[in-house]
């Protein structure tokens, strides 16, 4: 079995955000990028859990994106993917970057198809199920628990109330939450290794783009708190009918 996993390079959790050009682009001065925690801690580590266990022969990585994408790349092949794909495109349309990956899969025959449930700059939660379309394969989204026999795979996923427990048969495209796998943290010998991991770049499939970024707006600044003691029952009351916003 061979398993493409895809991974995306998304701000540190603790960047300051700012846009520039108007809004329409986010400010990457001084940012620092990582690998979208969803790809690695759940959808790669998973992949690799898949191989070590001798279900899988192959974990490759696909990251839709520029130069400056490759040392998170690196990091992913650190943590034990066997080789990367770089498609060389710069695009936020969900669409475009979806046909991306499914062209690569497609070409490369890979049987299972790993993402993210989301990534955490955009949280658009689109793409594997963009691909699964594209790719006519079925798909399980927000799943934490995967088990593959054969060509038939069990996925169990949340949903209000409790669990659901779905099978579908290979090829597949799975997006992986919480649950999935545990996080791993790249060893030396996975540091060094990762250096002379084969990481191709392909040129982008003809592809028109369905959305645009029109513009980015920050949120609204936090109110102040007022404290009201619990004897003034009346300026509570007012405060609750006059001033409180419910969100």
């Amino acid at each position: 079995m061979k398993i493409l996993v895809c991974v995306s390079k998304t701000p540190d959790t603790t960047a300051k955000i700012a846009f520039t050009d108007g809004d329409t682009k986010f400010a990457e001065a001084g940012v620092q990028f990582i690998v979208n925690p969803y790809d690695e801690w759940y959808a790669l580590v998973k992949a690799l859990e898949l191989k070590e266990a001798g279900l899988a022969t192959q974990v490759s990585l696909i990251t839709v994106g520029l130069a400056d994408a490759d040392p998170i790349i690196r990091k992913a092949l650190a943590i034990g993917g066997d080789d990367s794909i770089r498609v060389n495109l710069d695009s936020s349309d969900s669409f475009s970057i979806a046909t991306q990956i499914a062209s690569v899969a497609q070409q490369g025959t890979y049987d299972l198809v790993l993402t993210g449930k989301e990534t955490i700059d955009y949280n658009g939660s689109s793409i594997g199920g963009m691909v699964a379309e594209l790719l006519d394969a079925p798909y399980v989204s927000l799943a934490t628990n995967l088990v593959v026999d054969g060509k038939m795979a069990t996925v169990t996923r949340e949903i209000e109330g409790g669990e659901e427990v779905a099978e579908a048969a290979l090829p597949l495209v799975v997006s992986c939450q919480k649950g999935m796998a545990e996080q791993r943290i790249p060893n030396m010998k996975g540091i060094m290794g990762a250096r002379t991991k084969p990481l191709v770049v392909k040129d982008p499939v003809a592809v028109e783009a369905l959305t645009s970024i029109y513009r980015f707006e920050l949120p609204a600044a936090k109110a102040g708190v007022k404290l009201v003691s619990a004897d003034q029952v009346e300026e509570l009351v007012r405060l609750l009918h006059e001033e409180a916003k419910v969100i």
